[in-house]
This record gives C-alpha cells, sequence and structure tokens, in this order.
C-alpha cells in the first residue's frame, strides 16, 4: 500500500470496531503506537487498549486532539452528543471518518465545526479483517483524502463508496445488519442437522464451511448468483426440492421484505440521533 496516512490519528472511542482498526494498522507497520491517541472513558478498556497496542489511551480529550490530522468517530451513536460537546475546540482543522450508524455529516458538521467528512458503515466480520464498509464523502473531502481513508479502513476489508448520504441506510440494510441474516440461516440449518441426526457440532462446522465457501465461490466467480444456484439445482434433485419449499413459504420475499424493514429503521435512527 503506497498511499500514505494521515496522522496523528485520534480515536474518540476505543471499542470493538476502533480497536480492529487500531490493531489491523499497527500489525501491517501503517502506523505506530506514538500516532495513535484514543479517547475512551471506561478504565477497563483504556487499559485493555494500552495493554494490547502499547498507545496513549484518556479518560477525555485535550488540546493534544488539535494535532490530529484525522479524528475517527467510534462512539455509540445515542453518546455522540455527549462526546463531541467538549471536543468540538479541538478538532474543527482535521479530516473525520465517522463509524458510527445513523449520525449525518450535517451533525458531526456542527458538532465538530468541519465540513471534511466521511461516513462509514462498517459490519461485524471487520474484526476479523473480513468485513466490507460503505462510504460517503463531503463534498468538501479530496480524492487524496478518500484514498487515506481507503489506507485506514484496508485492515478491515473492503471498501464501497456510494455518491449519496440517504444510500447508507440501504448499505446498513444490506451489509451492515447483513451478517445476523446470515447466522439466523445457520442457526437454522444446524437445526435441521441435528433433526437429520448429526451433532450440533458436526451441523455447525458443514453448515459454515458452506456458507463460507458458497460465499468464496461468488466472489471469485464471474457468474451472476442466479446462475451459480441454477447450477446447483437439478430438476427433481435434492437442491431443487430444498428451493422449492423455500419458494413455497415465500423466503425470497420474506428476506427483501427484511431487508427493506433494516433500511427504514436505519432511516428512522437517523432522523432520531442523526
Amino acid at each position: 500500500m503506497n498511499t500514505p496516512l494521515l496522522t496523528p490519528i485520534a480515536f474518540i472511542g476505543g471499542g470493538n470496531m476502533a480497536s480492529a482498526v487500531i490493531g489491523g494498522l499497527l500489525r501491517s507497520g501503517l502506523l505506530q503506537p506514538s500516532q495513535v491517541l484514543v479517547v475512551e472513558p471506561h478504565a477497563p478498556q483504556r487499559d485493555k487498549l494500552r495493554a494490547d497496542f502499547g498507545l496513549d489511551a484518556l479518560a477525555a480529550g485535550d488540546a493534544r486532539l488539535a494535532q490530529a490530522a484525522l479524528v475517527v468517530w467510534a462512539v455509540k451513536p445515542q453518546l455522540f452528543g455527549e462526546a463531541a460537546a467538549p471536543l468540538k475546540a479541538w478538532v474543527g482543522g482535521a479530516l473525520h471518518l465517522s463509524v458510527m450508524a445513523g449520525i449525518t455529516t450535517a451533525s458531526l458538521g456542527r458538532a465538530t465545526g468541519s465540513t471534511r467528512i466521511v461516513r462509514s458503515m462498517p459490519n461485524t466480520p471487520a474484526l476479523i479483517g473480513q468485513g466490507i464498509a460503505g462510504l460517503f464523502a463531503c463534498p468538501d473531502v479530496t480524492a487524496a483524502e478518500r484514498a487515506a481513508i481507503d489506507a485506514v479502513l484496508a485492515p478491515t476489508g473492503r471498501t464501497l463508496w456510494v455518491d449519496r448520504e440517504a444510500d447508507l441506510d440501504a448499505v446498513t440494510a444490506l451489509s451492515g445488519s447483513g451478517p445476523a441474516y446470515f447466522f439466523l440461516m445457520v442457526e437454522s440449518m444446524m437445526a435441521a442437522a441435528v433433526e437429520m441426526g448429526l451433532t450440533a457440532e458436526q451441523g455447525r462446522q458443514l453448515s459454515l464451511a458452506t456458507c463460507a465457501g458458497a460465499a468464496a465461490l461468488g466472489l471469485a466467480s464471474p457468474e451472476s448468483p442466479t446462475v451459480l444456484r441454477e447450477r446447483v439445482t437439478s430438476k427433481g434433485g435434492t437442491t431443487y426440492a430444498a428451493i422449492t419449499s423455500m419458494q413455497a413459504d415465500g423466503v425470497d420475499a420474506a428476506i427483501r421484505r427484511a431487508v427493506l424493514a433494516a433500511q427504514r429503521r436505519a432511516a428512522e435512527l437517523g432522523a432520531e440521533f442523526g
């Protein structure tokens, strides 16, 4: 990776997502602990950050934040206003990256005094470097700054830029919430495995490996998911019986309704907190 990072980087919130980004950057050698500052009010988490990464973690922000070239917001959305209020005096000159659901760029701008803001919607596979994050940038964010954000998030997985901030609600519904849909399906497959006489552990291994392999095949293949599905579905065979049963139960329509429900709720949360 040749894109230079914007340093120092300050993280407001030091929980799982911030730790995933920090850990990936440190392990890759793209960042040194001395280039990171974390504001984390909870003492046990501060201690963990210091022990895991050897970096400086503060209970509250101070004038050192004024040195940050990039500020990453990683607090719970409902705590954003409380977290941001005492920091505004120091962070107006930085580029801002938010990994908080629902907080709009307008709210981020009012709270920070900056117009250089990128919103991100990551997902939990980012914790093992296999995530995907949807990104939206305000007009004042330069191409070089977009590249720097890509570099910061690279250790967590893929990135996908969208042109409209409202599209992040769809990203939230698809990939942000998507891992939960996947695990619900795995739970059902495991329950069926037990009904068929396998152990729960055998069902877990078979289900997860099958889903992971199918996802890898889908990413590697130039064919559409529809074509890949049809290739497994011989008429009159076992897969055909399963797919026919799902279609009779309206599973495909139920999934679409569920994703659209998540999109609506994402917009509601944006109105509530953002």
